[in-house]
């Protein structure tokens, strides 16, 4: 259970009860209020009294000392506390700070999130230093301990170490171990694995699953190791299974499965009219994804679906609250949780038009307020990326006989090569294109061919992949060399190249993994990379995720990794990365 700097001390408690007695004031009083109490599931009315980041009160009464209050009327508006989103990716090209500001406009104040990037690309020091000043941003932030690399790493011993999880694990901040993308290793007899998450439970910490397709004997076993809750459900049926074994069932809504509406269809077909276990989640998506919102969208669908309103709220605050055990902080407007509270013109509208988070407005009629300090991210290891090696045509070399097929934005199968890889540019009449994996340091690379990714991309270079190790894709050896080389003069970033020509990029200049600009801005670099791509043969859902997915291990069949080209479901090295 994670407490961050929220176990007031005790002059702070001292403080507090002097308001209830008078001899304080508040700092803001929300009077006339129609607000959600989650206990009663009644829409309440009443005064809300705030001291600083918490909740003092809320009732009938009104606080006999008004010197240093704001009073706010709230006659016109429905309050709900401020949503919770239980699984972020923040790394998806916008940072954790830009992402957690732009989740705060939407309502979503209290997010969980990913911390691979900073595991993999942090020392553990200075992510450590991170995850602490983070608890000065007015939303509140929570994290995950991975126990894997969700791909074939160099060293993962040393990245995944006994020492390095249990100091994970101990940071107050850290509320679960996972997302579990190597479960199907444990079931094999993963005792280290077994051991981390025993580790975690004995701190009353959650365990978060990554079941896709899971069967009820797989599901069955992951429960009784440990997992008390997946959010890879794609039907009813998946749902039923999990809510029938007692896991609390993450329902999905992602740019690579849009699927919540389907899913609350087949579910209400099914029976299913208890919302207690069920929470929302976006899962990590791209810029573009939440242009229209984040938690709020889902809230919205979930009500035009069928659910009730109340459940509907209850499913994005209590209820991941109390998954969490931080009930006593998050999930209500009650007395002594912190003030997360969105103000909404109706009951059925779920997009906030002000927002309090602890206790300040970061958005305040329809007007954002800028809330969060400024980062010292080259402080946490996060400096642009500065190559001190050159890639070579020699380097461009693509004799390997097998390559791989994408069978849609994530999943890719092995098949035969039988073009030839010899020239320097391949012909736009197929959909086959070069592929490489190249060692950030410059150590190693592994070259192959990629069927189905584009028919006219010439060259691209990214940066921003699972490892951060750098990929290449396209059709001409002289474009891809092109956008590598603009990609290191950027510091990072992904970058687009044609006919010896940039035509776009995206600067990622922290790790070459995120960028500094809002994420409205991002938006906009998304959508245009993404127009680019598709009129140039790209016909899947989300390019961002195919960069991000290209080695991830946790997918089916076959990925490019640090170690070579690796096949996912006999978990073997089929032809090694060669070393430069």
């Amino acid at each position: 259970m994670a407490e961050q700097r929220y176990r007031w001390k005790s002059e702070q408690l001292r403080e507090q009860l002097a308001i209830i007695d008078g001899k304080r004031s508040p700092t803001k009083l929300l009077t006339n209020a129609t607000y959600l109490h989650a206990y009663l599931r009644q829409w309440k009315t009443g005064n809300i009294w705030i001291y600083q980041d918490r909740i003092v009160y809320v009732g009938e009464r009104l606080p006999s000392n008004l010197e240093q209050c704001e009073v706010i009327d709230c006659s016109g508006y429905y309050l709900v506390p401020g949503y919770i989103e239980p699984h972020a990716h923040p790394f998806q090209l916008y940072n954790p700070q830009t992402f957690a500001e732009y989740a705060a406009k939407w309502g979503t104040t209290t997010i969980i999130n990913d911390n691979l990037v900073l595991a993999l690309q942090s020392p553990k020091k200075k992510a450590f230093s991170f995850l602490r000043d983070v608890e000065a941003f007015p939303v509140t932030m929570y994290w995950w301990c991975r126990f894997d690399g969700q791909t074939e790493l160099e060293k993962e011993e040393e990245r995944f170490s006994y020492a390095t999880i249990k100091e994970w694990l101990k940071q107050k901040s850290v509320v679960q171990g996972g997302e579990l993308t190597g479960w199907p290793r444990l079931l094999a007899g993963d005792d280290v694995m077994l051991h981390w998450i025993q580790e975690a439970k004995q701190m009353k910490k959650q365990i978060e699953g990554h079941f896709p397709g899971a069967s009820e004997k797989t599901l069955t076993k992951m429960m009784l190791i440990g997992a008390d809750c997946d959010h890879e459900a794609m039907t009813g049926k998946e749902v039923y299974n999990r809510l029938l074994h007692g896991y609390t069932v993450s329902l999905r809504y992602s740019s690579i499965c849009p699927d919540l509406p389907v899913l609350l269809e087949e579910m209400k077909a099914l029976g299913i009219e208890q919302y207690d276990r069920l929470i929302f989640t976006t899962d990590g998506s791209p810029p573009s994804f939440y242009e229209q919102g984040l938690i709020d969208q889902m809230i919205r669908i979930a009500m035009e679906k069928g659910v009730p309103i109340i459940d509907a709220y209850q499913m994005a605050t209590v209820n991941v609250a109390r998954h969490y055990q931080m009930e006593h902080l998050h999930g209500s407007i009650t007395t002594g949780r912190i003030a997360h509270i969105n103000f909404l013109r109706a009951p059925d509208d779920p997009t906030p038009v002000s927002v309090l988070a602890k206790g300040q407005w970061v958005k305040r009629d329809g007007v954002c307020e800028q809330r969060f300090p400024a980062l010292d991210w080259e402080a946490y290891g996060m400096a642009p990326l500065r190559l001190t090696w050159q890639l070579s045509p020699d380097d461009l070399q693509f004799s390997m006989p097998l390559g791989m097929y994408m069978e849609n934005s994530v999943i890719m199968r092995p098949y035969s090569i039988s073009i030839d890889t010899s020239h320097d540019e391949l012909s736009t009449n197929h959909d086959e294109s070069f592929l490489m994996l190249i060692d950030r340091n410059g150590k190693w690379r592994v070259n192959t061919v990629v069927k189905g990714f584009a028919t006219h991309v010439k060259g691209l270079a990214s940066s921003y992949s699972n490892t951060g190790d750098l990929l290449l894709v396209g059709k001409s050896k002289h474009d891809m060399l092109l956008a590598f080389q603009r990609m290191n003069e950027i510091g990072g970033g992904i970058v687009l190249a044609e006919n010896r020509k940039i035509i776009h990029e995206i600067p990622l200049p922290l790790g070459g993994m995120m960028s500094m600009k809002h994420v409205e801005a991002l938006i906009a670099e998304e959508k245009r990379l993404k127009e680019l791509l598709k009129e140039r043969g790209y016909s899947f859902v989300d390019p961002i995720y195919s960069l991000l997915f290209f080695q991830s291990t946790h997918l089916p069949y076959i990925r490019i990794t640090q170690k070579g080209i690796y096949d996912v479901m006999n978990k073997t090295i089929l032809f090694p990365s060669i070393m430069r």
